[in-house]
Order: C-alpha cells, then sequence, then structure tokens
C-alpha cells in the first residue's frame, strides 16, 4: 500500500538507476514512490544464491563497476566498496601448437612489457598500446567530469581533446585506428573487445555504435577501470535502497505498472496504473521517471509494439562455482591469469568472423568471450565455511544475438554452452567441468542467461543489457536544450516523463547517471 494519492514524483522501475534517482528527489525534500515489478528491488544489479545448497551469492547478471562516478557514491553517503583487480587481463594463446598468453598487470610494468615482446616478437606493439591508451586519457579525462553535468555540445569535447584521437574514435570506424596502431591480431582484439560488450556491430560500422561502446567502456571516473563490488552487485543495489528509504522514499515491489497516463498539460503531470497482485491501483505524479527501456514505456505509454524498433541484446552469460581453479597449459598461475579479464576466442580476425557468421545466422564457432573470477578479489560473496580453494567464475559470451536462439532456444543455448567451455578448454591442463562444483542434488553449478533470458527475468527488451544502442555523452551544436529534460538527456516526447534508465543519453552500464540526471532535471524544473 502507498501512503497517499499523488506524489511529486513516481519511479518505475526499482534497478539501481531507480533507486538512485529516488534517493537524490527524496533527499531534496520531494515526496518519491518507487514502483518495481519484481518482488524484489535492483533489476540486473543483484547478487543470487543459484545453486542450491551452496552460499555462494553470485552477481546473475551485471557484475563489474566502472562508470558510476565517485561524486555519486559521496553524494548518497553509500557503504559501498569498489575494488581493484591485481591484474587487468590475461588472454591464453596456441601459436603454433605451443601455449602461450598476454599477461597485462595493474599497473603495467616490467612483466607487462615482456609479456607483450614474447607474443609479438617485437617491443613495437606495446609501444603503440601505451600511446594509444595515454591518448585515451585525454578523451576519458574530458567526458567524465560532464556525465554528472548538463549536457555538453560537441565543440566543448573535441576543443579538449588531441584532434587524431577525436578522428579515430569518433569520426571514423574504431577498427581502421586498431588496424593502423597494432600489428598483432591478438593485441588487436584485446582493444576492439571494449567495443562489442553488449554491442552486435562489425568494428567497420559506419553507425559507429560500436566506437560509442568502445568510449563507454573506457571513460569511468576519468580512468575507465573496471572494479569489482564487494559482497557482490546486490551490494550496489543494497547501498542504493537504503539511501532511497533512509530519505523517505516509499518502496513497493510486486507492483507491475500498467500504464502511464500523461495529463492534458505538463502541469497536471501523469497518472500511473500498476497491479498489486490482488487488485489495479492508481497514483498520480507530477513527475515519473521510467527506469524501463525506451521501447517499453512506448507501450505503458499506450502505443502499439513496434516490433521492428525492439532492441536486440547480443550476449550469453554463464555463471559457475568451481572447487578449484584449473590449470593453465601455459604455466601461468591461475591466481594471476584469473584475476582479471581473461579473453577467448577474441584474437580481432576471430571477433570479425564471429560476427559475420551471426549475422548470417549461425552461431559462432569458436565462440569469442572472456572470464572473470570475482572471489581472488572478493573471496566474501562465498560465504562462510566454502570449502578452500572454492571461486566463482563469469563468462560474457560475444556475438549471439537474440536471433540465433528464436527458433529452439534451450538447444541453442546449450550448444552455446559448450562452445563457450571448449574455448575455455582449450587452455586448460584441466578441463574445466572436473573443476565444477556440484549442488545439493548432485547437479554440476553451472547457469547460463541467453538475450531471451535476461528479457523474462528483468523485463530488457530483446534482453540488450543497455536498452538499445549507446548515444555519444554529447550533442551538436544544432540540438535543442531548452527545457531541463533536454538539458539533462533524460527527455521523453510527454513533459512531465523522464528517462531515468539506461536509454537516458547517458545511460548503458551500472552508473547510476541515468538516475542522477533525471532527478536533476526534475530539480531544476520546480
Amino acid at each position: 500500500m502507498t501512503s497517499r494519492n499523488e506524489y511529486d514524483a513516481v519511479v518505475v522501475g526499482a534497478g539501481h538507476n531507480g533507486l538512485t534517482a529516488a534517493a537524490y528527489l527524496a533527499r531534496a525534500g520531494l515526496s518519491v514512490l518507487v514502483l518495481e515489478r519484481l518482488p524484489h528491488v535492483g533489476g540486473a544489479a543483484i547478487s543470487t544464491e543459484p545453486f542450491a545448497g551452496t552460499s555462494a551469492r553470485l552477481s546473475r547478471y551485471s557484475y563489474l563497476v566502472s562508470l558510476m562516478p565517485d561524486r555519486i557514491v559521496a553524494d548518497l553517503g553509500l557503504d559501498l566498496r569498489l575494488e581493484s583487480r591485481t591484474t587487468a587481463s590475461y588472454t591464453p594463446v596456441l601459436r603454433d601448437g605451443k601455449p602461450g598468453g598476454l599477461l597485462v598487470e595493474r599497473a603495467e610494468g616490467e612483466e607487462t612489457r615482456k609479456s607483450f615482446e614474447e607474443l609479438t616478437g617485437s617491443p613495437q606493439d606495446y609501444r603503440s598500446w601505451r600511446d594509444f591508451y595515454n591518448d585515451l586519457g585525454a578523451l576519458a579525462r574530458a567526458v567524465a567530469p560532464t556525465l554528472l553535468e548538463p549536457l555538453p555540445r560537441t565543440p566543448d569535447i573535441r576543443a579538449q581533446v588531441p584532434r587524431h584521437i577525436w578522428d579515430d574514435v569518433v569520426e571514423r570506424p574504431i577498427g581502421e585506428v586498431i588496424e593502423r596502431r597494432f600489428a598483432d591480431d591478438t593485441v588487436r582484439g584485446i582493444v576492439a573487445t571494449d567495443a562489442l560488450i553488449g554491442t552486435f556491430a562489425s568494428l567497420h560500422d559506419p553507425t559507429l555504435v560500436q566506437n560509442r561502446c568502445f568510449l563507454y567502456h573506457l571513460i569511468g571516473n576519468g580512468t575507465g577501470e573496471w572494479r569489482v563490488p564487494v559482497g557482490g552487485m546486490g551490494a550496489v543495489t543494497d547501498a542504493l535502497h537504503r539511501a532511497a528509504t533512509k530519505a523517505g522514499a516509499e518502496i513497493v515491489t510486486g507492483a507491475g505498472v500498467s500504464a502511464i497516463r500523461p495529463g492534458a498539460t505538463a502541469e497536471d503531470g501523469a497518472e500511473v496504473v500498476w497491479h498489486d497482485g490482488q487488485d489495479e491501483r492508481a497514483v498520480r505524479a507530477r513527475h515519473v521517471l521510467a527506469n524501463v527501456a525506451p521501447w517499453v514505456l512506448h507501450i505503458l505509454l499506450g502505443e502499439p509494439e513496434d516490433a521492428e524498433a525492439k532492441p536486440e541484446g547480443a550476449q550469453l552469460k554463464i555463471n559457475l562455482l568451481l572447487d578449484r581453479l584449473p590449470r593453465l597449459r601455459s604455466g601461468v598461475d591461475p591466481a594471476v591469469a584469473f584475476a582479471g579479464t581473461l579473453h577467448l576466442a577474441e584474437d580481432y580476425s576471430t571477433l570479425e568472423a564471429a560476427y559475420v557468421a551471426a549475422a548470417s545466422g549461425k552461431l559462432p564457432d569458436p565462440l569469442p568471450g572472456e572470464v572473470y573470477c570475482h572471489t581472488l578479489t572478493d573471496p566474501s560473496i562465498l560465504g562462510k565455511g566454502a570449502p578452500e580453494g572454492r571461486h566463482t567464475l563469469t563468462y560474457f559470451g560475444l556475438h549471439t544475438p537474440a536471433r540465433l536462439f528464436a527458433d529452439d532456444p534451450e538447444a541453442t543455448k546449450a550448444e552455446a554452452v559448450r562452445r563457450a567451455l571448449a574455448s575455455l578448454d582449450a587452455h586448460l591442463v584441466d578441463p574445466i567441468e572436473d573443476c565444477l562444483a556440484r549442488d545439493a542434488d548432485g547437479n554440476p553449478c553451472i547457469e547460463a542467461k541467453i538475450p531471451q533470458d535476461i528479457e523474462a527475468d528483468v523485463a530488457m527488451p530483446g534482453g540488450h543489457i543497455f536498452h538499445g544502442d549507446l548515444d555519444w555523452p554529447w550533442v551538436t551544436k544544432r540540438t535543442r536544450l531548452e527545457t531541463p529534460a533536454e538539458r539533462w538527456g533524460v527527455q521523453t516526447e510527454i513533459e512531465s516523463v523522464l528517462l531515468c534508465g539506461s536509454g537516458a543519453r547517458r545511460g548503458g552500464a551500472v552508473s547510476g547517471i541515468a538516475g542522477h540526471n533525471a532527478a536533476q532535471a526534475v530539480l531544476e524544473s520546480r
């Protein structure tokens, strides 16, 4: 039940962005109601115990944090720890039948330099690597401070960035600069993967959707570092939930919103209709903040479903619980190799071939993806009394669009999982199956999520983790920025309805940015 019939703001969806918006608005003294369809808050930013008889709490969907600004953590007084990983990445390779690998340390040192030279046979690609990421740092430092401010215009950002890096990242397909600046196929692929996490595209796509994805993976807090939330992704949600309720926001779960009905004028606000499991209920609000995908919002506003405009996700997520980490054929210490991002079948040529295969309707083989072991950074998620040596692994696969699973989801998912694990086994002494823990029923501890599962579980249309293609975090000189919602990049066609989720102008990933910006637009309009 709600305490009143009218609120200053109603937030539809209690994902991390919805909770962020609610916390900011309630702290400013507004009456705020948050309505969540699921029986719990958090959306995709949750921790779950998926395996019966084990206490391991896995970050089931989203899994790392980079874009969340430190300012949001400080503003809301979040009790949240984000830990750096000791390894940035490790990429096992087989060349002429000989196992090896490329190690990138956190922070890069002599071992990284040696690893590059041993793999490539030359110091050139390591010099190019350092120069390229130094150049990208200028772009990240220019963009990051603007993410919690009204939208900047293109000239304002471009003036702060060297012309060559602007042209390479913003004007031309990212594949061109990767091919020009790097010679080694594996090094090229490691650079390229940041353009493809959650984005189905060729590295030469003329729309530059891959470039925008690349940028968002590199600008978090001006460094682009991806960190592990201590306690799992659910710790992020829990901290935001506490901040919102402490500030006075009301949060109702099990409340599936079915309609948003705008009033005749902006001053009339909108009516939000939901069902609590027994009865239909409605409440009015001066502002409605939609923490749902724009495609879903159109339906809630009474428009017909547009199948052509529906986003399409393209990832395979596999969660595993292991009794021990497997040994690698290259001989590298597993505690080093798995501590960061472990790249699998992600050579540049393999990535492009996988895209071509998937675009033609075929499941890629080999299947590119990457693996993360959060427990090497945060063992607390294993729970008390976990057996010695136990670890979690997360696999995130690329170029597996929802269309590939449409005809036979379960059989195709099983084959995708087989190919994903095969790409890992190719580099292991111990097959991953031999390392899997067993649940209380004796089943191997492994679960997989395809785009169709993500849509069913957390209502992301098409299973698209960004709610749709990402936009540049700035606008052109001619873009209209007359209303607060336009200035903050959260506007819809309805003045009283704002986007506050990943589909907002600077949404995407676990950041809270869209929630913050929607809240600022509301406060500016009062």
